[in-house]
Parts: C-alpha cells; structure tokens; sequence
C-alpha cells in the first residue's frame, strides 16, 4: 500500500473518485456538499492498494477532511496510515496543531490517533460532527 501527495492528474481524479463512492453515493451527501470548489487550494492525498486507490482525504491549511475508504477495504489500517502520511507533511510544512470535524461514528477513531474533541456536537451535511485537534510534534 502507498499513500501519495496528488500531483498528477490521475491521483488527482482517483482521489475525487473514492470520495465521491464513499460520501456521495454511500453516505447520500449532496455533491455540492463533497465538491466544494476548495480543492485547488488543499493538498490531497490517495491512497493506493497495487494501482487501485482505496483511500483518499484533503488537508485545507491545518484542517484534514474528507477522509475516506471505499467500504470493501475498511478496517484494513488505511485510514490510519492516510492520517499518518497527513501529520508528516503537516510537520515537514511547520504546521503544529492540525483540526477536523469527525462524523460521530468515527469519533473513536480519531481518538486512538490522539485528536481531542472540543465543543459540542453540531450538523454538517444534516450528519453528526465533532470538532478534534491534535498537536503534532
């Protein structure tokens, strides 16, 4: 499994893809919603299982988000490692405190990656979120 920075039109297109299957149609988020005109300024990562991408999420300044697997490769640690990949470019880019907001069916998740959650449990795309940081050192 390899974890990229999106660069070349194809990471680019295969991140948009994963996206699109897991919060567009899987979890019925308006497109709107998921492709908010905001990805040209983000650095997008994908992940990639051989030549299939599996994994995809975008960082905004210090905010990660859009973090997703495709269902069948869930619980296979790519969201761990997509997160992993995150903190080191954040670090490699002087970025210290990185934030989310994280569906409330994933809270847990964050968690045992070590972001603490602040403030109250609010809607985004009429789903439950949770606002994390984290210090990263």
């Amino acid at each position: 499994m390899k974890i990229v920075v999106a660069k070349t039109q194809k990471e680019l297109l295969d991140n948009v893809l994963v996206r699109g299957k897991v919060f567009v149609v899987e979890q019925e988020i308006d497109w709107e919603i998921e492709f908010d005109g905001l990805d040209d300024e983000c650095v997008l990562f994908t992940a990639y299982i051989d030549d299939l991408p599996v994994g995809a999420a975008r960082l905004y300044k210090n905010k990660v988000g859009r973090v997703a697997t495709l269902k069948e490769y869930r619980k296979q640690g790519i969201a761990t490692l997509i997160m992993k990949k995150i903190e080191e470019y954040a670090l490699e880019n002087e970025m210290y405190l990185l934030k989310l907001n994280a569906q409330l069916q994933v809270k847990d998740f964050y968690l045992h990656l070590g972001y603490i959650p602040e403030g109250e449990i609010f809607q985004e795309a009429d789903i439950d979120h949770i606002k994390m940081t984290k210090e990263i050192k």
